[in-house]
């Protein structure tokens, strides 16, 4: 007979793993209905969440090995997501921005999820979602480290 804990533990990674498919169908999905690739969705989450990247920010943001990342941004401007700038801080480099109004094509496919997600919070006390809060950040920390690891040279 397990513990609780072995018991909760168990259910957690099981969780963790169908999570982790639902997002990458519903990303893959999404993106799939832009003309996108997942990665390219993904890519213009990361410039939309922290503002323009440098190719360097933004393989470091995504995971990605540098070399991929210029094709990547190619395919983004092609296809009118996104476009390269002068970095003002930086005259030898260029930032990558996203262009403005593709991103809101996007928010409309998220509205059901988004209203979803906010009525599964109101399941949870404060001090659940800041436990909630704390371990996916905590999980995302230590996928990012596996990621570096794997693309590592």
């Amino acid at each position: 007979m397990t513990s609780r804990r072995e018991e909760l533990l168990g259910r957690l990674h099981v969780a963790g793993r169908e999570i982790s498919a639902a997002a990458v169908m519903f990303h893959t999905a999404l993106a799939d209905l832009k003309g996108m690739s997942a990665t390219e969705e993904k890519a213009v989450d990361l410039i939309d969440r922290f503002g323009p990247l440098t190719a360097r920010q933004l393989a470091e943001r995504s995971g990605l090995a540098p070399a991929s990342v210029t094709g990547l941004i190619d395919r983004l401007e092609r296809k009118g997501f996104a476009r390269r700038v002068p970095n003002p801080d930086d005259g030898r480099s260029v930032l990558v921005e996203l262009v403005a109004g593709r991103t809101a094509e996007l928010a409309p496919l998220f509205d059901d999820w988004v209203r979803e997600l906010h009525e599964l919070t109101e399941r949870y006390t404060d001090d659940e979602l800041a436990a909630i809060v704390d371990f996916l950040g905590e999980s995302a920390t230590r996928q990012r480290r596996a990621t570096e690891r794997l693309t590592a040279p």
